[in-house]
């Protein structure tokens, strides 16, 4: 009896010792299985369409940029802390109009931008008007009280976020004190004219369906940086724009 228990308890310890051997390889084989498992549809769509709207709000920065004389002046610009782009902004009515599109924001780290995080432009306006535009809006986020609205469920431009028109140009330097107290300051572009714009009566809310499919955080969460996110970690698809951005201003 004495000798079948010590058989037994052998046997156990034997077992025992080839599972913890067998674990680390066991694990490693369940995670190149997953890494060759096919990709949900619904996940590719989001993908695809987070990297086509990081895309596009690199590319429409850019080309402002790339204007001599008539861009953002890069003494606002690195000071800023968070930077918007809302690309192709429709705005279409008949006496009562709206306003609706989506772009990205990215808030300043130390050497670089952040990873983008998602956001919708909607509102709406009554007045003379007709017909439909699309336009490029970008806004400058100047200090940590501009940026308490993106925390927020929905920030209103003009109402309790104080937004300027940005100065424009090289000469508009000298008006850069003057432009700061707003805490946002506007641009737009629209049939190939760059300028500044004060907006009101838009609304800037986060669209954390993209952003939670993307990151599985929040808008909230990706720019307060209470998780830190190596951005060569992200999908490589909006990396592009943080690094465009770095390209313009580094501090």
């Amino acid at each position: 009896m004495k000798q079948s228990c010590q058989r037994i308890f052998a046997l156990t310890i034997t077992m025992f010792v080839a599972l913890v051997l067998l674990m680390p390889g066991e694990m490693q084989a369940q995670r190149r299985r997953r890494a060759t498992e096919p990709v949900p549809a619904k996940d590719v769509k989001k993908l695809n369409e987070a990297a086509k709207k990081s895309a596009n709000a690199a590319r429409v920065f850019e080309q402002i940029m790339g204007v001599a004389d008539k861009s953002i002046p890069k003494e606002l610009l690195d000071r800023a802390e968070a930077v918007a782009v809302f690309p192709g902004v429709l705005k279409a009515g008949f006496v009562i109009g709206g306003r609706g599109g989506s772009g990205v924001i990215s808030r300043r780290l130390s050497g670089g931008w952040s990873a983008p995080a998602f956001f919708k432009m909607g509102g709406a306006s009554i007045g003379a008007q007709i017909g439909a535009s699309k336009t490029d809006f970008v806004l400058l986020f100047m200090n940590e009280g501009a940026l308490k609205g993106l925390l927020e469920d929905k920030l209103e431009m003009g109402g309790e976020a104080s937004v300027a028109a940005g100065p424009v140009g090289r000469a508009a330097s000298a008006t850069t004190n003057l432009t700061l107290d707003a805490g946002i300051l506007s641009y737009s572009r629209s049939k190939g004219a760059f300028a500044g714009l004060e907006i009101k009566g838009a609304v800037v809310n986060p669209d954390n369906n993209l952003n939670e499919a993307i990151y599985n955080m929040k808008a909230r969460d990706i720019l307060t940086g209470t998780q830190e996110m190596n951005l060569d970690e992200t999908f490589s698809g909006v990396q592009i724009f943080p690094v465009t951005l770095s390209r313009y201003s580094r501090r």
